[in-house]
């Protein structure tokens, strides 16, 4: 009588090593994830390396996915509901539910008006494709930052004063210059204080088939959080809150140097009118991926410090961000429903 031999239940070294290695790499990939979510989630004046790190939080959803998928395949469900945990915040941080939502004053009637932003990059951007883009686009308010001479002797010539006529400008040759062109009438208010790049601010007055709106408008240049300016960064931002704080139809447009994952930025947005949010009109559409620097340079993930923030009664529709040859930002482009009166 012979009797089967035992099937032996222990695993082999292949299996053995397997069990182990996807939980150690589901821990290593979201380790840095966990790290810097941390910094994320509290709202403290973090030093510089860390600041630039918060910059690329979106792109953390990629590894946080990576952890998930790892713990599934370690079948370990203390370490599969962890990394899960992980992943929804990184969801709940790239598509926040909490974001400024326009809530237009229906008792006015609407003014269309398509603004676009450009970081020139000092002046080197290509003057024919903004110019292009200002017409194929309907723009009817343009703002430029690092604006120079060149450039607008440049946008001059490719026909952009047929376009915009009306100009408020002050070139200079590092990288603080500014301007603002628009297809309306406008008018200079001053300057906000204290800020090593201009930031101007100027009144525009729209007029479509009767009706009439007043929009203020900040074109913002922030210096980078970088070696010992961060400082003047929080203070740049910080000036620019106090702008967002005022009653009345307000555009605030530009290069911010910093994403909605700064503190900073967050903070300038709930500080609108009345205890209400500002509105950043890229974030509102969805579109927190979509990187407006760098478009040129190192191959860094793209992030997005380029901004239309509006005051919570303007309703913002056609979001777009379009590459320009000679600048490492993008432009921006988005049209505004500006309440009359």
């Amino acid at each position: 009588m012979t009797f089967p031999a035992p099937v032996s239940t222990a695993a082999l070294p292949s299996q053995r090593r397997r069990s182990v290695t996807w939980p150690v790499l589901a821990v290593l990939v979201s380790l840095p994830v966990a790290v810097l979510s941390v910094f994320r989630a509290i709202p403290a004046e973090w030093p510089t390396a860390v600041v630039q790190l918060l910059s690329f939080t979106p792109w953390l959803v990629i590894p946080a996915g990576a952890a998930l998928l790892l713990s599934i395949l370690a079948r370990r469900a203390w370490l599969a509901w962890m990394t899960a945990a992980l992943m929804a915040v990184q969801l709940f941080w790239l598509f926040p539910l909490d974001h400024g939502r326009s809530i237009p004053d229906t008792a006015a009637p609407p003014v269309q008006l398509t603004a676009m932003n450009l970081n020139s990059e000092f002046g080197q951007a290509d003057a024919a494709e903004i110019v292009r883009l200002v017409r194929e686009n309907g723009v009817g308010l343009l703002t430029v930052q690092e604006h120079s001479q060149a450039l607008e002797d440049k946008l001059a010539a490719e026909g952009l004063s047929a376009l915009l006529p009306h100009r408020i400008s002050d070139p200079t040759n590092d990288g603080a210059g500014s301007a603002v062109y628009s297809a309306h009438r406008m008018e200079a208010v001053g300057v906000v204080p204290d800020t090593p790049f201009q930031i101007p601010i100027v009144r525009v007055t729209v007029e479509r088939s009767g009706t009439t709106a007043v929009l203020e408008v900040a074109n913002v240049h922030a210096l980078p959080p970088v070696d010992v300016r961060i400082g003047q960064w929080r203070s740049d931002l910080a000036a620019v809150a106090r702008l967002a704080a005022r009653p009345g139809n307000r555009l605030l447009i530009g290069d911010f140097n910093a994403t909605y994952d700064h503190a900073e930025f967050r903070a300038l947005l709930d500080g609108g009118p009345d205890g209400r949010k500002m509105v950043d009109v890229g974030t509102a559409a969805g579109m927190r991926l979509v990187p407006t620097w760098p478009m040129e340079g190192p191959r860094l993930p793209g992030i997005a410090i380029d901004h239309l923030v509006t005051s919570p009664g303007i309703a913002g529709s056609g979001y777009g961000v379009h590459r320009i040859p000679g600048t490492d930002h993008a432009a921006v482009v988005a049209t505004l429903s500006v309440p009359a009166g």
